[in-house]
Formats: C-alpha cells, sequence, structure tokens
C-alpha cells in the first residue's frame, strides 16, 4: 500500500497553490462565461458595470494560462484589497468562515474583527471562532469591502456595535461596496438606514421586516455598493460576487472553480451503493477531528448542519492545544482533544480535508485507533475532500466506491465515483468536499433521518434541495 505522503502529495493542483494574502500574480483570462454577481437570478442583481479588478487571484502563474504582460513590479506595488468580517455571539458561523475563505482564496487581505469585549466568540451552532482583533482597533482603517455574516442574536450583538455602525455608515457613505447575509440586512443594516432606496434582501424570516417596494427574492441582490444575500446555503454566491466586485469576473470564476462550485448539470447530489439503513436507536454522536491546516469551510458546515438535525457532534483536535489553525487562516477552537474524546463511542466519525490537514490527520495513532475499531463494529465513517486518502492509508477503502478531491483521486486504488458529489457505500460517506460538503452534510442527515428532516434544515439553509 503507498505511503500516505504519496497519496496526498501529488503534483500540484491549484487548489494548493492559493493562499490568503499572497501577491497578485495570475492572468484575468476568465475561466468561464459564468458570471457570479448574476447567478440564477433576477436581471437586476448585477450591477451595470463590474468593477475591475486591482490585483489578480492570489496564486502562482497557471500553466494553462498566457503570462500577464503587467509589469511585475507594478503589480507587487498594488496593495491587496483590505475585507473587514465582523463577528459576535451567535453569529452564523457557515456565512462568516465561507467569506472569510472565498475572499482569501481571491487575494483579499481579510481582518476578522470581534464586535465582543473578547476575541473568542461562540457562533450560533456553538462553533467556536477566535476573531484576528477587536472592532475598537478597526475605526480608523479604510476597508474596500464590509461584509457582515448574519445568524441569530448575531446580527443583533453587530448592529448594537457602535463602532461597526460608523465604520459600516462611513462605508456606505464614501461609496464602498458593504453587504450583508441572512438576518443581517433587516436586522443590522435596516436600522442603521443604509437600505435606503436599495433594493435589498434577506432570509425568509425576516423578509418582512424589509420595505416592501425594495425587497427581492433573489439568492444575491446587488444595488450600487450594497449586496445582500439571503442564508447558509446562499454563501458561496454572496461571497463569489464580492471577490467579482472586488477583482472582477476572472478571478471569480477561478475562485468558484477551485471551489468545485458546479452547476447542477455537471454533477449528481448523490450516488448510493450497497444500500443500507442507517439505523441508530438513539441520539447519534458524531466525532469530527480536526488538525492544523484542516479546511475550515468543511468543519463548519458539517458541524452547523449536522448540529441543526440536532446530532451531537464532539469536535476534537488532534493537536496539543484545542485551538486549530485552519487552512485560511480561521482559528478554530475544538470541544476536546482527541485523547479525551476517545473515551466515548461515536455513531459516525467523519475527516474533513484539505492536504495539510489531512497529513496530520495520519498521524495521530488515537484517531487511527478510533477508524479501526469504527469498522470492525459496523459503524458510520466518512472523509471529504483529501481526506478519503486517509481511509485509504489504512485499509478503509477496500472494496468500497468512494470519491474525493480531484488532486488525490487518482491515487485511490478503489472504485471512483467521478460523477456525483456525496457517495454512500454501506455505512462509508465520501465527497470531493468544499462546495460539495453541504451536499454530504445533508445526505447525512436524509439517512439518518429520512427525507422530511432533511428539507425541513434546507429550508433553513435557504439551500436548494430537492423536493422528492
Amino acid at each position: 500500500m503507498e505511503p500516505l505522503f504519496c497519496l496526498l502529495s501529488p503534483a500540484p493542483s491549484k487548489l494548493s497553490l492559493i493562499r490568503p494574502s499572497s501577491s497578485v500574480v495570475a492572468s484575468a483570462t476568465s475561466f468561464s462565461s459564468l458570471s457570479f454577481a448574476s447567478m440564477a437570478c433576477p436581471p437586476q442583481r448585477k450591477t451595470s458595470t463590474t468593477r475591475q479588478s486591482s490585483s489578480k487571484l492570489a496564486k502562482a502563474p497557471s500553466p494553462t494560462l498566457p503570462a500577464s504582460n503587467e509589469d511585475p513590479a507594478a503589480l507587487s506595488s498594488v496593495p491587496p484589497k483590505k475585507v473587514l468580517v465582523p463577528i459576535g455571539f451567535g453569529t452564523e458561523e457557515m456565512e462568516a468562515v465561507i467569506i472569510i475563505d472565498v475572499l482569501r482564496r481571491a487575494g483579499a487581505e481579510v481582518i476578522v474583527a470581534s464586535v465582543e469585549p473578547q476575541l473568542e466568540i461562540e457562533a450560533a451552532s456553538r462553533m467556536r471562532l477566535v476573531a484576528d482583533t477587536s472592532i475598537a482597533n478597526c475605526s480608523n482603517e479604510i476597508f474596500d469591502l464590509v461584509a457582515l455574516p448574519g445568524g441569530m442574536p448575531g446580527s443583533a450583538r453587530l448592529r448594537d456595535c457602535e463602532v461597526l455602525q460608523k465604520i459600516t455608515s462611513k462605508q456606505a457613505a464614501d461609496k464602498r461596496l458593504y453587504g450583508a447575509i441572512c438576518a443581517a440586512p433587516a436586522v443590522t443594516l435596516l436600522p442603521w438606514g443604509l437600505l435606503r432606496r436599495k433594493q435589498t434582501t434577506c432570509h425568509p424570516a425576516f423578509v418582512d421586516k424589509l420595505p416592501t417596494f425594495w425587497a427581492v427574492k433573489s439568492n444575491v441582490q446587488v444595488s450600487g455598493e450594497l449586496t445582500t444575500s439571503r442564508g447558509p446555503g446562499t454563501s458561496f454566491e454572496f461571497a463569489l460576487s464580492l471577490a467579482e466586485q472586488l477583482f472582477g469576473e476572472s478571478i471569480a470564476n477561478e475562485v468558484g472553480e477551485l471551489l468545485l462550485l458546479r452547476t447542477a448539470d455537471d454533477l449528481c447530489r448523490k450516488d448510493e451503493f450497497n444500500e443500507v439503513e442507517w439505523s441508530i436507536d438513539h441520539k447519534p454522536r458524531v466525532l469530527i477531528p480536526v488538525a492544523n491546516g484542516s479546511e475550515e469551510i468543511e468543519i463548519v458546515t458539517i458541524v452547523d448542519i449536522l448540529r441543526r438535525a440536532k446530532l451531537e457532534v464532539v469536535v476534537a483536535s488532534i493537536e496539543k492545544s484545542v485551538q486549530i489553525l485552519a487552512s485560511r487562516g480561521t482559528k478554530i477552537i475544538a470541544d476536546k482533544l482527541i485523547g479525551d474524546a476517545a473515551e466515548s463511542i461515536y455513531d459516525l466519525i467523519i475527516l474533513p480535508g484539505e492536504i495539510a490537514g489531512a497529513k496530520r490527520l495520519q498521524k495521530s495513532k488515537v484517531l487511527k485507533k478510533l477508524l479501526k475499531e469504527q469498522d470492525a463494529a459496523g459503524r458510520i465513517y466518512g472523509a471529504v475532500c483529501s481526506s478519503p486518502a486517509v481511509l485509504h492509508s489504512q485499509g478503509l477503502l477496500k472494496d468500497k466506491k468512494a470519491t474525493a478531491h480531484p488532486s488525490v483521486v487518482s491515487q485511490l486504488t478503489n472504485e471512483v465515483v467521478n460523477g456525483a458529489k456525496v457517495v454512500i457505500d454501506g455505512k462509508l460517506i465520501t465527497s470531493k468536499g468544499l462546495a460539495t460538503v453541504t451536499d454530504f452534510a445533508m445526505a447525512i442527515v436524509r439517512k439518518l433521518f429520512g427525507h422530511a428532516r432533511a428539507r425541513s434544515i434546507a429550508e433553513g439553509l435557504v439551500f436548494d434541495y430537492p423536493w422528492t
């Protein structure tokens, strides 16, 4: 069996080349004709002119793209776009983390600021995030974009922060970009008077608070400098629209490619083989081991959705500290260390991905023992993105069908299913990762509780989910 290092170290992929705030060097050649500021919604969503990029995607030049004709010295002197993402108690973690992750991939310098007295906050689904700084330290900064995540009571906590109100009001007055998602347009921006004469969307539960004449049902609504969106399930569209306005369409399209974002026709939602019932006669317990370098979108999305479905989810760090630094610089505090978590039995063990994080997960002897016991006991286990390679290295994909991130899928020796976002084989579940991870978590909810529960969760997320 090949060592994990070989499995997790393929030829460099686009995914592994992106860094949160490196210099701009890629060509502006478009990867597709899709404009993320105008995705599948009414025409008024797109602004009349696209803001041109003053920097390029933070990555090494792609061999498939022509070299840029711009002077490298001039490019290096262009300051990065600066983005403020404020968070507070009860902020919706999916929205916050997806905005942060996507904009850092695009090349923005994203500052996560706490509106609370402390930097550590507990988000809406009890994930603990650590901000980069206090909002008070941002009062004299100039931002290219201020992006407000939603959630409750997170949106109210943002609303009640006088420093943030002044920053955002000045942003609007100076005609610089600002945006809000979920409850934040109605709960935060409306009381501040920042929705006047702006077409606006928000979460369906709060849309009745918006001025009727200006309320729209678009997933993403761009109205001048203001961009609004509906909820966790529209966070990728929202973040990519913001990326397009900051950096241009080609950069947003390339980030969308890196996130594995596809139209509905590209991949089916789920393929299932050797179908068995996932029958559990108690509240299901889920273990999610995490490490430095794990992908934050995958961690947060899985935790958020499964906790919405009332599963008992334990996030366990395999590091010496409960705090981990995820792949795009988000600081996450786990519930326990893996040694303490190993004292319990779990109905599901799910591995988040990203190559660096997967390598560290593979080194954990405690996790290796837990996974072998999980398989021997016939309990459920799964992995997303790069982490199916961890299962492969331990012989846990033998005679199983699976999928994984394109950067590692060719290294797996089991039968790979390429045409689906999620693949279930008996009590194994895998996914390509990143933008497919919502479907992955929803597939778990459906297997455990049925379609009606999954449909209810999807409606709360404002996530497009099949009726049957």
